[in-house]
């Protein structure tokens, strides 16, 4: 290249990132904001789950060299790491939100943020000790796998290689920190794991015990859906909702309930789309590819017409 083309694709370059860096067409932009630490930060979240999965499943994730006498010092490493982690990026997303809200904290540029540091520090003391019901969850998660599937050879396998139990250890971690009013960040941990398993469980979702999501690529599970106990669902299943109430200004009306209650002994095959704040009774079973948009009495068996 010589001098010349050098000189227009210098010119070239100045003038792209002076077009990308105006103010009136970089609407997201956050670099007005005093502290661009404030924005969570989703690697530091990604270890964070990797952390707090190393412990709800110790030996499995983490330290594979972990014997009997030295668990509780890893355990106990990793949790205080957890912690520190937990209680930067609870902060970060407290100051997102209340930044975006009423630009409350640190609007003056003093950065004085110690109100969403102390709700941080709460939520992640609430967290931490929420960890011991979300191991005993998981555990019944795993054992449902092993009992609903006869290919796996061991509860083992299910740990270590299904996208279903990820996707919902990643889930149960979320689920904790959104009903704990944590922003953001239950979001961005339950998506990381949609991109990894090709599962989209909402970290709203109310999920009881014993949940096996066979396969699991195309599975959607939307917010306001309450799922009971012991129930398996198979690939490409939706539980969503089925339309978006709008307010005044033509807005979808947030948080209301608009997903489907799936009662205990529930199973859902491959496919089958489920839309709406309907009821799916217990010990129902729902065909591959139906489209249910009404209730389902319980015991009830909902097939394909022949």
């Amino acid at each position: 290249m010589d001098s010349h083309e050098e000189g227009r694709t210098c010119t070239s370059l100045r003038n792209i990132v002076d077009a990308l860096c105006e103010v009136e067409g970089n609407r997201w932009a956050r670099a007005d904001w005093s502290d661009p630490r404030r924005l969570p930060s989703r690697d530091d979240l990604i270890r964070f789950v990797d952390m707090i999965r190393a412990v709800l499943f110790p030996g499995y994730f983490g330290s594979a060299d972990m014997s009997r006498d030295s668990m509780r010092f890893h355990v106990g490493a990793a949790l205080d790491e957890a912690m520190q982690i937990l209680h930067e990026q609870l902060t970060r997303g407290q100051c997102f939100l209340m930044c975006r809200a009423a630009d409350a904290c640190g609007s003056t540029g003093t950065g004085d943020c110690s109100e969403c540091r102390e709700k941080s520090v709460a939520i992640a003391r609430d967290f931490m000790e929420r960890l011991p019901e979300i191991r005993r969850r998981l555990n019944t998660d795993v054992q449902a796998a092993f009992e609903g599937d006869p290919a796996l050879h061991s509860p083992d396998e299910a740990i270590f290689c299904y996208p279903g139990l990820q996707a919902v250890i990643s889930q149960r971690i979320a689920h904790e920190l959104f009903i704990l009013g944590a922003p953001l960040i239950p979001r961005i941990i339950t998506e990381h794991a949609h991109s990894m398993t090709g599962i989209d469980i909402h970290p709203g979702a109310s999920i009881g015990d014993g949940f096996f999501i066979d396969h699991g690529t195309g599975v959607v599970i939307g917010e306001t859906c309450v799922i009971g106990n012991n129930v398996r669902i198979y690939q490409g299943v939706t539980l969503g909702a089925k339309s978006f109430p709008l307010d005044e200004n033509g807005n979808p009306i947030k948080g209301i309930p608009r997903h489907p209650i799936v009662e205990d002994d529930v199973v859902i095959y491959s496919g089958a789309t489920i839309l709406g704040r309907i009821t799916i009774g217990k010990g129902s079973v729902i065909g591959g590819n139906v489209w249910v948009t009404s209730d389902v009495s319980p015991g009830s068996v909902i097939s394909q017409k022949r």
